[in-house]
């Protein structure tokens, strides 16, 4: 049985989506997307405007990679501001899939909760499907799904940290009171442990461009992190053991070892 990611109405046979940017050059880009089997790319307006002349060797490549577009409005600061950068960013590279980013703290580039809601009601309204860049709070994840969203991308860690999963009782808490939403982890992933991590948890999917891009080889590294997701989801699937305070022996015994029994010729 083929296990595929649903979202929005589609479905993908890879569960990692990947980041365009800070890569060393446009091909080691195009070759860490391929390596990666990601069949979602996302990238930002204000770094990969097509429009702004003819030969944009980047934008060629990644609109050669066949992946969906999921353009993002990284760097804005406000509902108004998002929502005019995603009416652009939907004109230029024709898609009405969204990476909703309102940042509300220049510091650890914290989500706005307030703007966040705010543009992805409007958004909605708009025709957009929009996948929210979150924080792990509970109530405003809720707030996300009754504006409209359908998928959720909660962040593992601040982004570009490499932190990880910081903390596991939030995302623990998110999977299990919204079972039937599809959760993506984004932002803060830096190890391809760490993303297995969040699929075993039962993530349905990992976004991530740092820890690829900035590898000393981000093909390698992408096809790390491709195998690292696609084990997380299979071992979520298969059902860990549930974890035990004491040791439980894994070969038990049956009654005495045979070094201990009578032999049956000597019967010593």
């Amino acid at each position: 049985m083929q296990d595929k990611l649903k979202i929005y109405g589609r479905e993908f046979s890879s569960r990692f989506l990947i980041g365009t940017a800070l890569y060393p050059s446009p091909a080691i880009m195009s070759e860490s997307i391929a390596v990666s089997g990601a069949e979602i790319v996302t990238l930002s307006l204000r770094r990969q405007n097509p429009a702004q002349h003819e030969g944009n060797l980047v934008w060629d490549l990644i609109r050669q990679s066949g992946c969906q577009l999921l353009p993002n409005t990284a760097g804005c600061k406000t509902a108004r501001e998002a929502v005019n950068l995603a009416e652009m960013s939907r004109e230029i590279f024709r898609t009405d899939w969204l990476k909703l980013e309102v940042i509300g703290d220049d510091y650890n580039l914290q989500p706005d909760p307030f703007g966040l809601v705010e543009a992805a009601a409007e958004l909605v309204k708009r025709g957009f499907r929009v996948l929210p860049y979150c924080t792990d709070d509970l109530v405003l994840c809720q707030r996300l799904l009754d504006a409209g969203c359908e998928v959720l991308m909660p962040w593992g860690a601040p982004i570009g940290t490499g932190q990880g999963l910081l903390n596991k009782y939030s995302l623990e808490t998110l999977r299990t009171r919204l079972p039937q939403v599809p959760l993506i982890i984004d932002a803060g992933i830096g190890a391809p442990s760490q993303a297995a991590e969040a699929m075993e948890m039962g993530f349905d999917a990992v976004l991530l461009n740092t820890a690829v891009a900035k590898a000393h080889d981000p093909v390698a590294m992408a096809r790390a992190f491709r195998l690292a997701i696609d084990a997380g989801r299979s071992a979520y699937q298969a059902g860990l053991m549930v974890r035990q305070q004491t040791a439980s022996p894994s070969t038990p015994t049956l009654d005495m070892p045979f070094w201990h029994q009578a032999d049956p010729l000597t019967q010593e």
